[in-house]
């Protein structure tokens, strides 16, 4: 994340690149697993150690009760095969849990359109203080000093005006005894003045499908640059934490220094 790029003139904080967290994904039940097999007389074990690409072959091979006599390869060639023939929905049995900070409402009003395997929990301005927000300027107005002024301007405007705006409502709301409820009412309202622009964080959770439909969709050279430059991140994550799911996407540059994700998998 860039912070660098505030002016003396004003506390505004510019954020230029987005922030990507990893932080849940499965595990596996062994012990529950076991059982099944047993109950089934077979025994099997894979070769992976994600648990994620685990669940997936499990459910790939309890499809057709593979379990007996699986081909050679291990979990890698199991799971490739699946990307092959488009058996994408064991796909969805296996989760991740994100935390995306440094973008925009703007970029998040495309995210949440993603919503089959999808979940999201978005900051609220309704209860967080904006007065301390900070902004995303599209890489096509930092790099043009004329569009840059202007932007900055706006910004500082709409920034001012919801600084101003929440300190008269909650004022106006004084014979309110709670003072928890005056700061929502006046922050509610405020946040009216706020642009686009403005910085939110998001905790989302995806399964494996709906990942690859994201970064096919989104790590393209016809989205925009902002959510093309997360989606990039996302892949980036995703090929370290279960690179038999994702390895098969490769990373291309574009002529504004941006990537694009090709696969020759698509729509699995």
């Amino acid at each position: 994340m860039s912070l660098d790029m505030a002016t003396q003139e004003t506390n505004i904080r510019i954020i230029t690149e987005p922030t990507v967290y990893l932080v849940g994904r499965q595990t596996i039940d062994n012990a529950g697993l076991d059982r099944f097999l047993e109950d089934h007389g077979v025994t099997w074990q894979t070769d992976t150690e994600v648990a994620g690409e685990h669940l997936i072959e499990v459910a790939g091979r309890v499809c057709y009760m593979s379990f007996a006599k699986p081909r050679p390869g291990g979990n890698k060639t199991y799971i490739e095969h699946l990307l092959q023939v488009g058996h994408g929905s064991v796909l969805e049995h296996a989760a991740w849990n994100l935390i995306i900070t440094g973008v925009s409402r703007s970029l998040t009003h495309e995210l949440v359109r993603h919503r089959a395997g999808w979940g999201f929990s978005q900051l609220s301005q309704r209860y967080v203080d904006e007065s301390v927000a900070e902004y995303i300027e599209p890489d096509c107005i930092a790099s043009n000093p004329e569009a840059h002024a202007l932007w900055l301007e706006s910004i500082q405007q709409s920034h001012q005006a919801y600084v101003k705006l929440a300190g008269i409502l909650q004022e106006s709301f004084s014979t309110e005894p709670d003072k928890t409820l005056r700061r929502k009412l006046a922050r509610q309202a405020a946040r009216s003045v706020l642009p686009n622009a403005t910085e939110t964080k998001i905790f989302v959770t995806a399964n494996a499908r709906p990942l690859r439909h994201f970064v096919e969709m989104r790590a393209s050279r016809h989205a925009e640059v902002e959510i093309r430059k997360l989606a990039v991140k996302i892949l980036q994550i995703m090929q370290e934490a279960a690179p038999n799911l994702f390895s098969d996407y490769q990373l291309v540059p574009l002529p504004d220094g941006t990537q694009e994700a090709i696969t020759p998998h698509r729509k699995v």
